[in-house]
């Protein structure tokens, strides 16, 4: 059978936009479980066990998952500087289920080291996938709640060469096509646009194979020129996307699980946060085939 290829575009927030801002989402938490009633105590008592050994958190420990609101720390930009490993592996649990994506820091240190720091500190959690242009792409990265993307609204970081074309579920990150404008949001690529090579989209990871299917599965019904304003996600949060686009798919949770394995699937690219084109995107698919060998890619 014919390996499927998805590539991956991360696409980042800058401080100009096309009318598209980072977006908070109110996620309910859930409550903390409460401990059963033990039964009532045996007969003869037990001397109680000895207490197991909790690991010690290191400085490039993930911070938990919050169980309401985010993680302050996002709150300051700056100081998220760590260095990504070489390879690292994010899972998305989303509405439609869950997808991997890998990556590698060679490929573009700056942005891999970016959507590394996001992750890291759950800044993708409750986002939600609010432009998806079937064939094109999927766009996500606006911060659920809008302090967070107030916070990084002008977090831009440089651009980078482009080391891995832009191929189906490649990632990139950058503003509108604008220089140095990368910050948080993220493009899949729904099919090849290796057209947006030229004009700096650096992919630095990709979509593990399974996980295509739950991308090609993401609402996108309500057309590109009909999608919610993205300064209002920004401002208003997930109130404002539930009430105009009620169906749109998002993620549950986004997850640093580890170092990636040697195979490779599909390709990741953080990009600036905006659409990748102001013109029709179904010019670019025209001009650019989609390849049914290997649909979805990220930028």
């Amino acid at each position: 059978m014919k390996r499927v290829k998805w590539f991956v575009t991360v696409v980042a927030m800058g401080t100009l936009f096309f009318g598209c801002k980072a977006k908070e989402q109110t996620a309910e938490a859930p409550p903390p479980e409460q401990p059963k009633a033990e039964a009532t105590a045996a007969p003869k008592a037990e001397p109680p066990a000895a207490a197991a050994a909790q690991p010690e958190a290191t400085a490039s420990a993930p911070a938990p998952a919050p169980r309401s609101g985010y993680d302050r720390a996002l709150l300051r930009a700056a100081l998220l500087k760590d260095k990504a490993p070489d390879t690292f592996q994010v899972k998305f649990t989303t509405t439609r289920g869950d997808f991997v994506v890998t990556v590698h820091r060679a490929w573009a240190p700056i942005g891999a080291d970016r959507f590394y720091n996001l992750v890291k500190h759950h800044f993708y959690d409750n986002a939600s996938f609010f432009r998806v242009v079937p064939s094109f792409v999927v766009q996500f990265g606006i911060s659920a709640y809008p302090p967070v993307a107030a916070a990084w609204e002008k977090a831009n970081i440089q651009d980078e060469p482009v080391t891995q074309s832009n191929k189906a579920w490649l990632p990139d990150v950058r503003e509108k096509s604008l220089p140095n404008t990368r910050s948080t949001q993220i493009f899949i690529n729904l099919s090849d646009n290796v057209g947006l090579d030229r004009q700096g989209f650096s992919p630095f990871g990709y979509v593990e194979a399974p996980g295509m299917k739950v991308v090609d599965m993401f609402y996108d019904q309500y057309g590109d020129s009909a999608g919610p304003d993205q300064d209002q996600i920004s401002k208003l949060g997930k109130p404002y996307l539930d009430k105009g686009w009620p169906k749109l798919d998002s993620i549950k949770t986004a997850t640093l699980i580890g170092a990636a394995p040697g195979s490779r699937e599909a390709l990741i690219i953080l990009a600036a946060n905006d659409y990748v084109f102001e013109s029709d995107a179904s010019k670019f698919c025209r001009a650019f085939p989609f390849d049914k060998g290997r649909p979805g890619s990220i930028l």
